[in-house]
């Protein structure tokens, strides 16, 4: 295989792969999905806000729009696309010379179409839960996620606010577990337009009572958790990773919603010297640095406080 060719084509096949999905609207349209999930919850938090003292136009709302359509397409553009062409071209060969042609271990796509939009969501988000943990564990890891941390008003766009370098983490991890079913391009389709809309929903300036879901599904009022500023002293390296699904966390005893956090601080100590324009938050992390040796330690100390009394009524 020529891998300088496969560079070439992949940056030409989704340089028009864009254009298409900008110039002809559809409802296979990723990029219109995008617009149309936000549009809708932009609407929810100006109508309907949680916090009712937070502007639409929240701190670093523009800042995250940016991100939205960065990580969501344009990333694809500049080096993503290539280079997870030729990492995929790479294993795939390399397994080929050991003999082995196929990863398919489940041929799914003959079950119902229920089942396998069904097995491949799940274990997609289980995998994603797994490697959402180790980015709060591994101290290099950590540095590229504290870009997602460094949202201090918390709305739907901020979902996407992340480091580029997690898109590789992600997408690398998933890459063995989905080959094992052979999910096709129609249901990740569909898979990646729910997960979009329920981790817009989890990131949103609003409150919906899920009744019994809640152990199911993620939602903002226990995701507010995540991002708190002031972790609980047995969980220092973070709580509430579900992305879409939050009965991981229930499961593996990482849950963690002691009261209505609509108003706690967010972030992680140090955030006041993070970066703050686009560029600087994504070159942070690939420079070693005091911080980045041991990221959660500051973490950690004020873990150790205790954390604000219960000021609203207790999570149901």
């Amino acid at each position: 295989m020529n891998y300088l060719q496969l560079i070439a084509d992949s940056y030409t096949g989704y340089a028009n792969y864009l254009w298409q999905e900008i110039t002809s609207p559809s409802w296979h349209n990723y990029f219109y999905w995008l617009i149309a999930v936000s549009l809708f919850f932009f609407g929810v938090e100006w109508f309907r806000p949680w916090r009712k003292d937070q502007p639409p136009f929240r701190k670093d709302f523009w800042l995250d729009v940016f991100y939205m359509f960065f990580n969501f397409f344009l990333f694809s553009l500049i080096i993503y696309n290539a280079a997870s062409n030729v990492v995929v071209q790479f294993f795939n060969d390399l397994l080929a010379s050991i003999g082995i042609t196929n990863l398919l271990a489940f041929e799914v796509m003959s079950w119902p179409v229920w089942a396998h939009l069904l097995i491949g969501f799940v274990v997609r988000d289980f995998v994603q839960w797994w490697v959402h943990r180790l980015l709060h564990k591994v101290p290099a890891l950590w540095e590229f996620h504290k870009v997602h941390h460094s949202v201090e008003q918390m709305g739907f766009a901020a979902h996407l606010r992340f480091h580029w370098m997690e898109n590789i983490v992600y997408r690398t991890i998933e890459y063995i577990p989905l080959a094992l079913i052979g999910i096709g391009l129609r249901d990740f389709f569909i898979i990646h337009i729910f997960t979009l809309a329920v981790g817009h929903f989890n990131h949103s300036n609003f409150k919906l009572n899920l009744g019994p879901l809640k152990y199911i599904f993620n939602n903002p009022q226990m995701h507010i958790w995540h991002h708190a500023y002031d972790l609980p002293k047995d969980k220092p390296l973070g709580v509430n990773f579900g992305l879409t699904l939050s009965i991981w966390d229930y499961l593996f005893k990482t849950d963690y919603i002691p009261y209505d956090g609509k108003d706690i601080r967010l972030g992680f100590p140090g955030i006041e010297q993070f970066p703050k324009g686009f560029v600087k938050q994504n070159l942070h992390g690939l420079t070693r640095s005091k911080a980045s040796s041991a990221p959660h330690e500051a973490g950690t100390k004020a873990a150790l406080q205790p954390i604000a009394p219960e000021k609203d009524k207790l999570a149901t």
